[in-house]
């Protein structure tokens, strides 16, 4: 029996007012109830475009030319108000922040009822319901900003499914959670998908990530086209993701270094699906007893240190407890942990944001609390995880440049500088844009370029590929690897695995504001316990060693690393 079909697109077409050219190209394709779908593509191939034409703000609230049609449960959306489309399609955002209405869980979760007249008991019991479904409902009386990135999201979630929609929806849920957290979240829409039996479609450039539970199908975009839509097998057994720029599985790579062939028999979407037969699995082995360890160099002259750090908010909150830190001159160094872990507040006392409550920080081996935040700003940038908190320009370009006119630079010097960050970062055809009408991951990418354009000696990034397709990423940190190269060192604060392992000299890892690992990716990402007590997340790469019988799995990691960064570099 034929499934109901909850979305469904027929040759559809949309174009901005404000562009020149469509968004998207004769797209088709449907949804059916209790299906799961991921929706794959590189930035600006449509995918928000796609998003924004099933829940119905196009057309209702962004203006355009559509051709073609779509339909929400046998409904043309263009025919049907926004409300109706609203209790069919439940939208979670990316950014869960500028979700929130409530001032508590409840009110917010609640907001969709309230807003249908819904009156009590009837409203306490379904958010009361919905709260469960996403194991939130111990936490209803608190404030959404109090709660972690995982938590916020889980709040999203019970928002949209407190309506019983047919469709959730969601927006790159990944980007801004810790790698334990992540898993939790696409475990927890698996989860969703089978109770409510709703259909499910998730935006997400992680693919790796998403695959962590099994997808029906995959619809995979490239300038507004739909060019595949089929099997998760089938796409990882062919060339399409490495044309169109998505990160293929590390495990995938891995094999095909190794000699493996990969076909839909392998079942490569996932780890623990593999079928790999003894012949290939001595193809793994032989590769890694046949790949050389590359050797790493140092440097001996240390830029920051913080000796027994400490730091607690006026509330009381001892967020940093005792933390011992070195980064030497010329570093490529990651800072890991979960969401709360004390990394950012680590770095907001580097640049002189937060004073330390006890503890010394020191920059060449002078105390930092001899300068002044201006005098930080001279030698440390710092790229804050939430680019909206940064952006003080309506346009891009003034924008990219506005720190280099308040410290007096030439218009020629400005110029030059801007246009440097701007391609790097993707954004030189968006110049002349205004900042309103960019992506959020496009914003992030306008951020990091206004700081590169100062010449930092030392440069903080916090999450600064969250949000990015693969190229992107690829572009901006082998731009960031280039300055590193140049003497710049570089602290990045990320939940993102693959970044720490394929860019990083060394990690350093947080946990409960404390230091609980200090060493190369390979041998954090293959430590069980630090994995466990930092909510970090098992490399596929480590699985696949045991797999293959290999009794050093911390060297098969740094084995990949080391050709990967040699592929780059050619």
């Amino acid at each position: 029996m034929d499934r109901e079909v909850i979305i469904s697109f027929e040759h559809y077409g949309f174009q901005y007012h404000a562009q020149a050219k469509p968004t998207l190209y004769d797209v088709s394709f449907s949804v059916h109830r209790g299906e799961k779908l991921l929706i794959l593509g590189p930035s600006g191939c449509g995918k928000s475009t796609l998003v924004h034409s099933m829940n119905g703000l196009i057309p209702h609230a962004i203006k355009g030319e559509a051709t073609g049609s779509v339909k929400v449960c046998g409904q043309e959306t263009a025919k049907t108000d926004l409300s109706d489309i609203s209790a069919h399609v439940g939208t979670v955002l990316q950014d869960t922040d500028g979700q929130f209405i409530g001032m508590t869980v409840a009110e917010d979760i609640a907001f969709a009822l309230e807003n249908q007249c819904v009156g009590e008991p009837n409203l306490h019991a379904r958010v009361l319901e919905a709260a469960k479904l996403v194991h939130i409902e111990d936490r209803l009386s608190h404030a959404p900003e109090d709660l972690s990135g995982g938590q916020k999201q889980r709040v999203s979630m019970a928002g949209v499914l407190v309506d019983r929609v047919d469709l959730l929806l969601f927006d790159e849920p990944l980007a801004n959670l810790d790698p334990a957290a992540g898993k939790e979240a696409i475990e927890l829409i698996d989860e969703l998908q089978q109770e409510t039996g709703a259909a499910v479609v998730i935006v997400e450039h992680r693919l790796e990530d998403v695959l962590h539970r099994d997808v029906d199908r995959i619809l995979l975009m490239k300038e507004g086209r739909i060019i595949y839509d089929g099997t998760p097998d089938a796409l990882l057994s062919g060339p399409l993701l490495i044309e169109t720029g998505i990160r293929e599985p590390l495990y995938v790579t891995a094999l095909k270094y190794a000699g493996v062939g990969i076909t839909e028999d392998l079942q490569p979407h996932s780890i623990r699906s593999l079928r790999l037969t003894e012949e290939d699995k001595e193809k793994v082995r032989r590769w890694f007893r046949e790949t050389k360890v590359q050797a790493c160099p140092s440097s001996d002259e240390t830029l920051l240190a913080a000796e027994n750090l400490e730091f607690s908010y006026s509330s009381g909150y001892r967020a940093l407890r005792g933390i011992d830190f070195e980064l030497k001159k010329g570093e490529l160094l990651a800072v890991v942990g979960k969401n709360g872990a004390g990394k950012s507040t680590f770095a907001k006392l580097v640049c002189g944001f937060e004073k330390e409550s006890a503890g010394t920080l020191l920059w060449k081996g002078q105390p930092l609390s001899d300068y002044s935040i201006k005098e930080r700003a001279d030698r440390i940038g710092y790229v804050m995880q939430n680019p909206n908190q940064m952006i003080c320009k309506t346009l891009i370009k003034d924008e990219v440049g506005f720190g280099l006119k308040m410290r007096g630079a030439s218009q020629e010097q400005i110029d030059k500088k801007s246009e440097e960050a701007l391609r790097v970062c993707g954004l030189w055809p968006f110049r002349n844009w205004p900042v309103s009408a960019v992506s959020f991951g496009q914003k992030k990418r306008l951020t990091i370029a206004s700081i590169l354009t100062l010449d930092p000696e030392l440069l903080i990034l916090d999450e600064p590929t969250a949000g990015q397709d693969y190229r992107h990423y690829t572009d901006i940190m082998e731009f960031l690897t280039g300055l590193n190269r140049r003497g710049i060192s570089i602290i990045m604060i990320t939940h993102d695995m693959h970044l720490m392992l394929e860019y990083a000299d060394r990690a350093v890892v947080f946990a409960d504001g404390r230091v609980v690992a200090n060493g190369p990716g390979s041998v954090i990402l293959t430590d069980e316990e630090v994995i466990a007590e930092a909510s970090l997340k098992e490399t596929s790469l480590y699985t696949l060693a045991k797999i293959a019988g290999i009794d050093d799995p911390q060297g098969f990691v740094q084995r990949f690393i080391d050709v990967e960064r040699e592929a780059r570099a050619v």
